[in-house]
This record gives C-alpha cells, sequence and structure tokens, in this order.
C-alpha cells in the first residue's frame, strides 16, 4: 500500500463515515426508548431519493435535505404507529418500511425521470459542497501538511453537523431531564408510566428524532457524498449502523468510533481496488466485503457482552 494516499483515505474515512454516524445515532435515540429500529436502511432510501428529487427540480440542496427529513419522519411515524399504539413486532415493521422504501424509490424515480429508477445528475448548485472556509485553500496547499489539512477542512455542511450531533446526543442522553427520561423508558417503562409521564409520547418523541436524523443521513448521500440517486444506493449502511449501535453498547461516543472504523474500512475498499498481491490481481470484491465481514466477525461474539435497554423491542402495555 503506497502510504502517500493515507491522507486521502483517512478524508475519505470520514465522508464514509458520515451516514453511518447519522443512522447509528438514530438507532440510538429509538432503542433507548424501547423502540427496535430495523427500518434504519429504508428511512435512509427515501430520503436519499426524495433529496436528490427534489435537489434536481428545486435546485436548492436545502429544500431536497428538509423533505428528505419529511419523508423519513412520516416513514418513522409509520413504524411508531405499528410499533407503539398497535404493539406490533418492531422488527417486521421495520422490514417492512425497508422493502416498502426501495420498491417505491425506484418505481416513482422511473415514473418521473424515465431513468431506470435514477435521479438525474446534479449541478454544484443543487448539491452540499465543502465549505470554503476564509484560508482554506492556503491551508490545504501547504508544503507537506496540505494533504492533512483536508482531513479536517475537506467537507461539508453535513459532515460537521454529524460530527456535532456525537456529543449532543450524549450529553443529551446523559445530562438532561428529557434525556433521561428517554433511557428511563427504555429500561422500566412501568416506573415512567407510574410517574404520570407518557409513555407512548416520550417513544414517539425518540423515533421522530431518528426519522430526522436518517433523513440527513439519506440527503447527504444523493447530495453530498454522490451527485444523484440510485437504486439501493444506501448499500446495507442501515444494517452496519445497528452493528456498530451494538458494538458500541449503545453508547454515542463509542458508536463515532465503530462507524469510523466501518468508514475507514469501506475507504481502504474503494482505494484498493485493482490492487494485486505477489503478482496475483486481487478481486474488487475481497475489499468490498471488508466492512461486511467485519460485521460477521463483531456480531459473532468477538465484541463483549453487550446489553441493550431492558425494554428494548417490549411493546408497552398499560396496566388497568
Amino acid at each position: 500500500m503506497d502510504f502517500s494516499i493515507l491522507p486521502e483515505i483517512l478524508s475519505s474515512t470520514i465522508r464514509m463515515s458520515v451516514p453511518l454516524i447519522l443512522a447509528c445515532l438514530a438507532g440510538l435515540w429509538s432503542e433507548r426508548s424501547g423502540v427496535v429500529d430495523i427500518g434504519l436502511e429504508g428511512k435512509m432510501l427515501a430520503g436519499a431519493f426524495v433529496a436528490a428529487s427534489a435537489a434536481a427540480t428545486f435546485h436548492s440542496p436545502w429544500i431536497g435535505l428538509a423533505l428528505a427529513i419529511a419523508v423519513s419522519i412520516a416513514f418513522s411515524l409509520i413504524h411508531g404507529y405499528a410499533a407503539i399504539n398497535q404493539r406490533g413486532n418492531q422488527v417486521v415493521s421495520g422490514v417492512a418500511i425497508n422493502m416498502l422504501a426501495a420498491g417505491l424509490a425506484v418505481v416513482i424515480g422511473h415514473s418521473w425521470f424515465k431513468q431506470g429508477g435514477r435521479t438525474p445528475q446534479l449541478d454544484d448548485a443543487s448539491r452540499f459542497l465543502a465549505i470554503d472556509f476564509p484560508g482554506k485553500d492556503a491551508l490545504v496547499n501547504m508544503e507537506g501538511l496540505g494533504p492533512y489539512m483536508r482531513i479536517l477542512f475537506d467537507h461539508s455542511i453535513l459532515t460537521y453537523a454529524a460530527l456535532a450531533l456525537v456529543p449532543l446526543s450524549a450529553w443529551t442522553l446523559a445530562k438532561t431531564r428529557f434525556g433521561l427520561r428517554l433511557r428511563a423508558v427504555g429500561e422500566n417503562p412501568q416506573a415512567v408510566d407510574t410517574a404520570g409521564i407518557s409513555v407512548a409520547k416520550l417513544r414517539y418523541q425518540a423515533v421522530i428524532i431518528a426519522g430526522v436524523l436518517c433523513g440527513i443521513a439519506g440527503a447527504y448521500l444523493s447530495t453530498a457524498l454522490q451527485t444523484s440517486f440510485v437504486r439501493d444506493m444506501s448499500g446495507g449502511r442501515g444494517f452496519l449502523a445497528l452493528t456498530a449501535l451494538i458494538f458500541a453498547n449503545w453508547r454515542a461516543w463509542p458508536a463515532l468510533w465503530a462507524c469510523l472504523l466501518f468508514g475507514f474500512l469501506q475507504a481502504v475498499a474503494n482505494f484498493m481496488q485493482g490492487a494485486h498481491f505477489m503478482g496475483i490481481d486481487i478481486p474488487v470484491q475481497v475489499f468490498n466485503s471488508l466492512p461486511y465481514v467485519m460485521t460477521i466477525v463483531l456480531l459473532a461474539g468477538f465484541i463483549g457482552k453487550s446489553v441493550p435497554p431492558k425494554a428494548d423491542g417490549v411493546p408497552y402495555t398499560k396496566d388497568r
């Protein structure tokens, strides 16, 4: 491996980690309240499609972002209704959302744009580009240090927002009344209900927050990381985010490092395409499989004991 490309790999690591971080935080908020969210993948796909479609139509990434958040919240409310009001199987509801979002995006996209489910390529004015910080050009063009400056300063506003949401989520869940109540709902909803606090309201608030985060993640995929929506472009990131959440034992800061690990593996896979070892060409599929191999390794028990919230996935029935 040519270590001169290390700064590029690290910069790519951050870019590849952003949708994982946002989806992982979405799962964190939802599952801390006791609602399992397998539908992260579907909500990201729906957000990516709507963001790219709206950005292409209105030539504004901000309109795309707003509508992506709105449609992701709508899917979250559907999941919330099934899981909270109807006390349905939360895993089945999440899987249904994944299937529904994946199918609708392709069908509607083909109907609207006649490109086989793709959306039109976005121009620079319709995308989230790297922020042009004052003095950025001088920093990134410095002799020797310039490539490393790009690791810090060559990203879009959504990247910095995702990174900022990690300490914000950690602080909110650990230090605020709302966060403590939300965690209590995920551990002992009966006690929360006895205290006169609505379990359903808190869980709905959590799934709405998860919807917002998945919408941002989807918008990032299609208007920042790439230039259009393509079929199944989330590429299993929702499930990788759930793995990172388990790896992190349902905590925000460890979740960040887990997502960065997966992002690093994805970045390495992108840069190592066409590599060879001892004169033998290594198939690109070997590198592309690295994040998923790591997922299997982690879930096979190499991460130690992970303890989810006690009421995670358990519908709450109010005692009469």
